[in-house]
């Protein structure tokens, strides 16, 4: 009951003697409610002239029992039938028999991804020694955010935080801006989680306000064999990092169904090798990826895919972290893009700690590889590739500056952040684009 919801908040916040905290809590409600609103506005009409291209009739019962399996993503706001607004192409994801009939209808659809990650990961393997960095590329970029033409008064300032690749050892260093716009923008401290360029602008009547850069980098692929996790075999790194095995509220979180699912996995096993691979595998087979509500609307990320049992990257990223805290193995986030060409988008991983390796990269979306080479087929689940952008270290973190206003993403930082003095720019408020200009290999 949104609307009611609404009304109250809005009556609340000019209470007498309202305290800070209690005026944020029920902006940030009231934010909740208007991203929600924004992520499912599809009508039933709407949805259903979508599935008439595959489906001859659709009937209610149909219709229904996809609803009640989440599977068509639907909510009921103020008493009306509103859907994801990627319900749709979800369904054809989560549901094999719609899968199937679309699949009659179109053909097979081969992803050009599967191909680019299987020779970079060869590459890597081959080239490389195991924990060793290797297939490193000289990535330059252009990232730009356009807010839109008059969405605050001309004169005002606008603030822009955007993504910038961070100086991460091993794997991403040598990085250089080349340019921007304005040409005072600032990097962040390299010491902050988040790594941005911040700048501030005029808006000017009439025209959108552009902020833009360009920057390059060197990233490198890393991969490591089963075998270097032996916990008897090396003891060359022995101060266990213990902070990463806490919970992070609200979405590294130790709830019943996440310690449920561990200990079911875990069956009296206490090697973390062991316990990464039985999570990893029961993930990859049993939680498809699917496009996701954006984070800021979600009480608990792994119940949520526990429950719908689809996740996109980043969901899938925190519940294998969970999974691994509870059972006591270090798990940090990492995140930014992935720069595969042609296939450029946002994107979550994470790092998990082991006595005999330290730190190792492990992609729970990117899963197992289609190919009976055992090695490339778990290459993600201890290593990653060399096509990425890492812009976070960690989540929910502070900005350099501070922002002063509720995040559009408030635990994930890649596509950028926009305020103004009166308050945040809403995603739907302003655009963002990342151009690759060149990849070339560096050794």
């Amino acid at each position: 009951m949104f609307s009611s919801a609404s009304m109250l908040i809005e009556k609340s916040l000019k209470t007498p003697g309202l305290g800070k905290d209690q005026k944020e809590w029920l902006m940030i409600r009231q934010a909740m409610i208007d991203r929600t609103r924004l992520d499912f506005s599809k009508s039933e009409e709407q949805v259903k002239s979508q599935l008439q291209k595959y489906f001859k009739t659709i009937p209610d019962t149909l219709l229904k029992s996809w609803e009640s399996t989440g599977q068509l993503e639907m909510r009921r706001i103020d008493g009306v039938k509103r859907y994801f607004n990627y319900a749709v192409s979800n369904l054809f994801r989560l549901d094999t028999v719609a899968a199937k009939i679309r699949q009659d209808q179109i053909g097979i659809q081969k992803d050009p991804l599967d191909s680019i990650c299987i020779e970079n990961t060869r590459e890597i393997v081959v080239n490389g020694k195991p924990g060793a960095t290797a297939a490193t590329r000289t990535i330059t970029i252009e990232y730009s955010i356009s807010v839109d033409t008059d969405v605050v008064p001309p004169g005002e300032e606008l603030s822009c935080w955007m993504p910038f690749p961070k100086e991460s050892l091993p794997r991403q260093q040598n990085v250089k801006l080349l340019s921007s716009i304005p040409q005072d923008a600032r990097r962040s401290a390299q010491r902050n989680a988040h790594s941005s360029l911040f700048a501030v602008k005029k808006a000017i009547a009439g025209i959108p306000t552009i902020f833009s850069y360009t920057a390059t980098f060197d990233i490198s692929g890393q991969w490591f064999e089963s075998k270097n996790f032996d916990p008897v075999r090396s003891v060359e790194i022995s101060d266990k990092p213990d902070q990463y095995t806490n919970e992070e509220l609200p979405h590294l979180a130790f709830t019943p169904s996440v310690k449920h699912l561990a200990d079911s996995l875990s069956a009296g096993e206490s090697d973390p090798f062991i316990l990464l691979k039985r999570f990893y595998y029961w993930i990859d087979q049993n939680i498809p990826w699917a496009s996701a509500l954006e984070y800021s609307t979600f009480e608990c990320i792994p119940d949520y895919v526990l429950s719908q049992r689809h996740g996109d990257c980043g969901m899938k990223t925190f519940l294998l972290m969970s999974l691994a805290r509870y059972k006591g193995i270090p798990a940090r986030w990492q995140s930014g893009w992935m720069l595969h060409p042609g296939e450029e988008n946002l994107h979550d991983w994470c790092e998990l700690w082991f006595p005999s390796t330290g730190w190792i990269p492990v992609d729970m979306s990117f899963g197992l590889q289609n190919t009976e080479d055992l090695i490339l087929k778990e290459f993600y689940m201890t290593g990653i590739d060399s096509y990425r952008m890492i812009v976070n270290d960690g989540f929910a973190q502070e900005f350099d500056p501070p922002k002063n206003y509720f995040r559009s993403e408030p635990f994930d930082f890649q596509r950028g952040e926009v305020e103004w003095a009166k308050g945040n720019l809403y995603f739907n408020q302003w655009d963002y684009n990342l151009k690759v200009l060149s990849i070339e290999k560096k050794n």
